[in-house]
């Protein structure tokens, strides 16, 4: 059996899964400090299936609180900043582009020093471990612990990296040290962009993953904690604590992954609405498309893994702008209404007017429309037929456009509606094929996490004039079997679910950077899967 729990911003959504059956789900408030409603939602599932904790073969959960952090510029550390590429890397200083405020927050310590290799692979300039020493004593003495080493082409070469790491803790023993070539790709400013905001959350990263594994503790929960990523497979907590930045984008994704689950379909568009947004992103085999543009967090262009995801303001708690003189109007202009973006989020419940609150919503919306029987409709306004046409009339609209923007070919396409708010997505929708709502749609979310799966994507550059092209993708292949396996993926199930081959035709020998990613259930732990065969 498996839990799987996604931490939002309103609410924890837990589910217990036994081979792919959903025994029993729930919605808690999300706490302020995230260990309570984690254990209250594992609590309360464990309580309605009346399952031992010591049947559970593993936790896994989705947070959303490192993304949160970085869009809210706080609990972030100070950041030492060594990049290895001087001279030729000095026109752009690190940190050029970001928003003055998180600058500002993370305080940088920045250092360029020699170092870095050519596109080819070829040293660019010798390291100066005299000058990394110099550097790491000042981070020390500064009480900079946090500290990010981005070397030219280290993707391609990582050997000047891993050195500088080496050496820096010679010097500053209580370093927590970033490498860039294990976050992001070839792209140096992202890659380095990466490697500083997932530095800036080391801290944060460590208290919120030991609170996920203290609130498993207190009831009794002993099985492996994973925490899942960007791309829908699991980390380890300690992973997790290394890598925060590749579980940032994991709650679009676990909605994703759970609603290919949930509906049997693998290749559709996944409409997850929330309290405060609609998420939209396409499935191609049963896993999020990845983005093939960089990725803004923030206010920063990085270049790590991310879903392609476009997210639309409208939501159950979205907020309706609308004069209250206009309620009964026969006719209703389209500028003299907005609908959204602002959210109520987790008020919903005290100032939403389903609740008794003043303010508009589209929850209150679907109300008047029939579509949902939740909440109390004495304190309701009434809404001319004229105006809650066009209030709905707008929202389908915004729907239709984000589905037509995620599309890739002409054609109608599925469409998967889940998400606590999925009330607001219609049956029918222009250039939707079909709209369904799987069962337990509500977590998907949920659902996703608790499936996920053990995985690893790598990534070479590749001569294939050097080595046969066959020989070359089964290497890659190898290498991220090895590192799924690592990571407590099962042998029996090990599959390779995407290969990518991109010709490099500015370097000579055929050079091609091949990335290839292998996806494996989990081994269940020895004490599990002893009690099973007995």
């Amino acid at each position: 059996m498996r839990i799987g729990v996604d931490v939002g911003g309103t609410n924890t959504d837990a589910v217990l899964m036994d081979q792919g059956k959903v025994l029993a789900w729930t919605k808690q408030p999300t706490s302020a400090d995230v260990e309570t409603g984690v254990a209250d939602a594992i609590r309360s599932i464990l309580s309605q299936s009346g399952v031992s904790p010591a049947r559970i073969a593993s936790v896994t959960i989705g947070t959303t609180h490192f993304v949160n952090a970085l869009v809210e510029r706080r609990e972030l550390d100070r950041v030492g900043v060594l990049r290895l590429a001087s001279p030729s890397g000095e026109a752009l200083p690190p940190l050029t582009g970001w928003p003055r405020d998180l600058v500002e927050c993370i305080d940088r310590r920045c250092y360029l020093l020699p170092g870095g290799y050519e596109v080819d692979g070829r040293e660019m300039a010798s390291l100066d471990e005299n000058a990394l020493r110099a550097a790491a004593v000042e981070l020390r003495d500064d009480g900079v612990t946090a500290i990010a080493i981005t070397c030219a082409f280290s993707p391609i070469n990582a050997e000047m990296e891993h050195r500088a790491a080496a050496i820096v803790r010679e010097s500053h023993p209580d370093a927590t040290i970033t490498l860039s070539s294990e976050i992001g790709r070839i792209g140096f400013i992202e890659r380095e962009n990466s490697a500083i905001l997932n530095a800036a959350l080391t801290t944060l990263a460590r208290r919120v993953v030991r609170s996920f594994a203290r609130a498993c503790a207190a009831i009794g929960v002993s099985a492996p904690l994973y925490i899942s990523q960007n791309d829908g497979t699991l980390a380890s907590a300690t992973q997790a604590e290394a890598y925060p930045v590749m579980t940032m984008g994991s709650g679009p994704t676990n909605s994703m992954r759970g609603a290919a689950f949930l509906s049997g379909l693998g290749d559709a568009i996944v409409m997850d609405v929330g309290g405060t947004t609609t998420d939209i992103g396409a499935l191609s085999s049963g896993y999020p498309r990845e983005s093939a543009i960089s990725a803004d967090i923030g206010g920063v262009r990085t270049n790590f893994r991310m879903p392609d995801v476009l997210a639309i303001g409208l939501g159950g708690g979205t907020r309706v702008h609308l004069d209250p003189a206009l309620y009964g109007a026969t006719e209703l202009d389209e500028a003299a209404f907005r609908i959204g973006p602002d959210s109520l989020g987790y008020r919903l419940a005290q100032e939403g007017m389903l609740f008794g609150g003043n303010t508009l919503t589209t929850s209150d919306l679907a109300r008047l429309a029939g579509i949902v029987s939740f909440g109390s409709a004495d304190g309701l306004p009434v809404l001319s037929s004229t105006v809650l046409a066009a209030l709905q009339a707008r929202m389908r609209t915004m729907l239709e456009d984000g589905v037509d923007r995620m599309k890739t070919a002409r054609g109608a396409v599925p469409v998967l509606a889940v998400g606590g708010g999925n009330f607001l997505i219609p049956d029918d929708l222009r250039g939707v094929s079909q709209v369904i709502r799987p069962p337990h749609a509500e977590v998907a979310n949920a659902v996703g996490a608790a499936i996920a799966q053990a995985g690893a994507q790598v990534e070479r550059v590749i001569s294939y004039e050097a080595m046969d092209r066959e020989a070359a993708i089964e290497h890659v292949a190898q290498l991220a079997r090895e590192q799924v396996l690592t990571n407590g993926g099962d042998p029996a199930t090990l599959a390779t679910v995407d290969i990518e081959e991109t010709p490099l035709s500015y370097l000579p020998g055929r050079a091609v950077q091949v990335r290839v990613r292998v996806v494996a259930d989990l081994l269940p732990p020895p004490s599990i899967g002893a009690s099973h065969a007995a």
